[in-house]
């Protein structure tokens, strides 16, 4: 390997323990790296010189001797723009090395939005956060989240049934309107979860997990063996569509009695016998309701317990994970309704998988998939920093 291949190497590698763990110390870098102190202390001068990291000498206190540096993201750095999309309403934030969200606008879009609509909410929106963020800071990359099958490598949504999206461009379209040659990234809602969660939160200490996700519709993103599972083309994890009841509801993608004609948050409003369209409010309703101890909403949530428990026991007969983590508004399920999730969890799985699981909700709430799309979007940034 030729020595500016090395350094490439070493600078991208010290680049992402900062990123991803935040602040550490010269000697900390030192001990994960496995450099020598003086390569360590180059490597930082550079990074800092790139304006990536900015070094801070802590005061000693009490202890004897001269502190280790402490290394950072730097403040007024580089940062991703992360996209979140959603039928009622679309995200747009401000992302920093280190995964703090700076700024966000959340913009209601009064029904589905058009691929080219999006387009223009996501070019204006980015305007005005380059005005909120206290970063003076290029955009170093876009990360887009959506409710449906996306090919990573060329960013084509084959299919996002919620959207009525199918066969679009998006990452293409976003790059030719964009103000910035930062690279655009589009990945699956659950895929970019279970990212955040797997690099940063629930998930940090555990490499087979699954992310089950209830909107709308319900998707899962996959990691085994501590990768990502995303099938041919996309479509690993989209369990929403997996058939239940062949006689049960008919579901918008044509067939009946789809796991999210049970557990969507449309079917969830029916169940508790309030009025549909779906909207924010009514969904944030229901569960508020339950909370306080409505009869009828905490009936609906109990009957999607229990076919929650069956979707889960089916992931775990299938796929083995350690971990399953519930987001969306199935988390809210979980913690309403735990006992009945897990007991029919333990009644439909086979032999031994049930009971050792382990049921989470996310640590970034409902930001799991901003932050993925965060994550995505310094993929370039963090493979070549220089």
């Amino acid at each position: 390997m030729r020595p500016d291949d090395i350094r490439q190497h070493n600078l991208s590698l010290l680049l992402s323990h900062v990123h991803r763990d935040g602040a550490l110390t010269r000697a900390e870098l030192t001990q994960r790296l496995s450099l020598s102190r003086s390569t360590v202390g180059a490597l930082v001068g550079d990074l800092a010189q790139l304006g990536l990291v900015e070094e801070v000498v802590p005061n000693g206190g009490a202890r004897v001797g001269r502190p280790s540096h402490v290394v950072a993201p730097h403040a007024c750095g580089p940062y991703a723009v992360g996209v979140d999309v959603d039928v009622a309403h679309v995200t747009v934030a401000a992302i920093t090395l280190g995964g703090t969200i700076t700024a966000r606008e959340v913009i209601a879009t009064d029904g589905v939005v058009k691929p080219d609509g999006l387009v223009r909410l996501v070019v204006d929106a980015m305007r005005r956060l380059g005005s909120a963020v206290a970063s003076p800071g290029r955009v170093c990359g876009i990360g887009v989240s959506v409710p449906g099958t996306v090919d990573v490598s060329t960013g084509l949504i084959g299919v996002a049934p919620n959207l009525g999206w199918e066969g679009v461009p998006l990452g293409e379209m976003l790059e030719a309107e964009l103000p910035t040659q930062a690279p655009v990234v589009v990945g699956n809602d659950a895929d970019l979860a279970v990212l955040a969660e797997h690099e940063r939160g629930s998930a940090r200490d555990c490499d087979d997990v699954v992310f089950l996700i209830g909107r709308i519709g319900v998707g899962a993103g996959i990691i085994i063996n501590g990768v990502p599972v995303r099938g041919r083309d996309g479509h690993a994890g989209e369990i929403g569509h997996n058939v239940l009841d062949p006689s049960g509801p008919l579901c918008h993608c044509g067939k009946h009695g789809c796991i999210e004609t049970f557990l969507g948050e449309g079917a969830l409003l029916e169940l508790a016998g309030r009025r549909l369209p779906r909207t924010d409010s009514k969904v944030a309703a229901l569960f508020a309701d339950a909370r306080a101890g409505d009869v009828a909403a905490l009936g609906a949530i109990r009957a999607a317990a229990e076919t929650l428990g069956r979707t889960i026991a089916n992931l775990l007969n299938t796929l083995n994970p350690e971990r399953v983590i519930l987001g969306g508004s199935l988390g809210d399920v979980l913690e309403l309704a735990r006992p009945d999730v897990e007991e029919a969890v333990v009644r439909y799985t086979f032999g031994d998988a049930g009971p050792g699981v382990v049921l989470e909700t996310p640590a970034f709430g409902p930001d799991s998939a901003l932050v993925g799309a965060g994550e995505v979007a310094f993929t370039a940034l963090l493979a070549d920093p220089r």
